[in-house]
């Protein structure tokens, strides 16, 4: 798995775009639904006075197998999209490496609305994974569109080992990667959390 960069201007999309976002993504690149586990980032959006805004350094980053990142950056760059009757231009695509970090958050991870159903959950998915770290369930978070809605927390992992970074970043938890759920990036704010 790799991460593909596309610098992103235009206007601001509505806080539900990640509904629209995917829709329009694969008009342009169908292949996209072909594969598990690929991944929309939720997009970096300010709050201000005003309301949300777009600001100049957001981008839009794609999580998907390496094996796919020239047909879909072929097919999405220097393209002008429309996300909920907002305009938005991508840039060239650029692949960017997933590191490995020991501790990993997700913005949003989909599941159970109850806090200790979730967590279960989690600690199952993890052990389906072979995967050991501790975690930090943070807000309850539900993304609302149109036609839909996707329930969940936000979920820091830390004192992860190298492999299991990795196998997290790559796999995500959950479902609705498509809509930015489960997707795990660094967190370098926390260190040192475990006991020792």
């Amino acid at each position: 798995m790799i991460d593909l960069v596309f610098d992103l201007g235009g206007e601001t999309p509505p806080t539900s775009y990640p509904f629209a976002l995917w829709e329009e993504l694969l008009r342009h690149a169908p292949q996209l639904s072909e594969v598990q586990n690929v991944g929309i980032l939720p997009l970096r959006l300010s709050e201000s006075s005003n309301g949300t805004l777009l600001p100049k350094r957001t981008r839009l980053v794609i999580r998907l197998p390496e094996i796919l990142t020239e047909q879909i950056t072929v097919l999405l760059s220097d393209k002008q999209i429309e996300v909920d009757g907002k305009r938005l231009q991508l840039g060239y695509g650029k692949k960017r490496v997933i590191q490995s970090y020991p501790t990993i958050h997700a913005q949003m991870v989909a599941g159970a609305s109850d806090e200790v159903t979730f967590m279960n959950d989690i600690a199952s998915q993890l052990k389906e994974l072979g995967v050991v770290g501790n975690l930090i369930c943070g807000k309850r978070h539900t993304l609302v569109g149109r036609q839909k809605s996707v329930n969940g927390f936000s979920l820091v992992i830390h004192d992860l080992k190298a492999e299991s970074s990795l196998k997290l970043q790559y796999a995500g938890l959950g479902d609705s990667r498509k809509f930015g759920c489960g997707i795990f990036v660094p967190y370098k704010v926390i260190s040192g959390l475990s006991d020792e």
